[in-house]
């Protein structure tokens, strides 16, 4: 220890010169500095089981008070074999081919204020050794945490219902959540659709062969794949249930830092609903045009679309025209 020495007496003893004394600090300050980033990034890949790439270790690492360029995150993550896990070629599971009714797509025309405004749905496949499954997901559009879940062996509109009850019995939404999905007979059934209407829910489909319309849920699917179905192995259809369940409620909702959120998590970013309004957790904006009224609904509507009938009920959507 220094003690009461200066640094010039402390040199004189050891018989050292004061510039090859702090030549010494600088060369071993980077160092050790270098060893506690490469600690903390060790630590941040394995609490996240390699399922983190560089810009969300980047994003950890400020948040720990750890400011370090993005381009040396990749070098560390690269000589220590710590880089997520690829993903696999993305297949579809969606059955448009139906003469069901379909609807306007409304989610792209929402500004969205809270949580409970836009609800995104979609369904994926997972191949298990011996069979394939089917899972079923509902997320909030505003914080993109998954607020409904089903996992089953039959691709069937029961499927997708009961994830949508799960949603509305954890949530118990207000009338006038916009429920927007792909337009796959799952979602357009008869069955689906009888429980949107109960609960007051005002649906929404997306354009055809279009996957951009419902990108937060298809993101989502693709997050799952990536770092969960395609870093493991699952027994069975109820060890896959298992690590999914895992992964939904304990990881991906509460730990995971999601770059549409400004590197917070679903939890974190729902939480900051509570210092809103009253009139803005209400209140959804809709974004309509002065066009032509022949031309826009050919334009936005398309063959076979059916306007959504709104709820009667107050509703979270409030209108604005321009």
């Amino acid at each position: 220890m220094q003690g009461s020495l200066s640094i010039e007496r402390m040199c004189l003893l050891a018989s050292v010169s004061r510039a090859g004394f702090y030549r010494f600090l600088q060369e071993r300050s980077p160092r050790e500095e270098d060893n506690e980033v490469r600690s903390a990034i060790q630590q941040i890949a394995l609490e996240h089981r390699r399922r983190y790439g560089y810009r969300r270790v980047t994003a950890e690492l400020k948040r720990r008070g750890m400011p370090v360029n993005h381009k040396r995150v990749v070098r560390i993550m690269r000589e220590d074999n710590l880089l997520a896990v690829q993903p696999k070629e993305f297949v579809t599971t969606t059955d448009s081919n139906h003469a069901l009714e379909v609807y306007l797509n409304l989610s792209r025309r929402m500004r969205l204020t809270a949580v409970d405004q836009l609800w995104v749905a979609d369904i994926t496949y997972i191949r298990l050794q011996a069979e394939f499954v089917y899972l079923a997901v509902i997320l909030d559009g505003y914080s993109r945490k998954v607020v409904g879940w089903k996992l089953d062996r039959t691709l069937t509109s029961r499927l997708a219902t009961e994830a949508l009850e799960s949603a509305i019995d954890l949530r118990r939404p207000l009338p006038g959540v916009v429920h927007h999905s792909d337009r796959g007979v799952q979602y357009a059934s008869a069955e689906y659709v009888a429980v949107l209407k109960l609960y007051g829910m005002v649906p929404s489909m997306s354009r055809p062969a279009n996957p951009y319309d419902n990108a937060s849920c298809e993101s989502f699917i693709k997050t799952l794949k990536r770092e969960e179905i395609y870093a493991n192995e699952y027994r069975d259809l109820g060890d896959l249930h298992g690590h999914i369940a895992e992964f939904i409620d304990n990881y991906y909702n509460q730990k995971r830092l999601h770059s549409a959120l400004g590197y917070q998590t679903p939890e974190e970013f729902e939480a900051q609903t509570r210092g809103k309004t009253e009139a803005e957790l209400q209140s959804a904006t809709l974004r309509f045009f002065t066009a032509d009224p022949q031309k826009l609904t050919k334009a936005l509507v398309g063959e076979g679309t059916q306007m959504p009938s709104l709820p009667q009920t107050p509703t979270r959507l409030g209108e604005s025209m321009r």
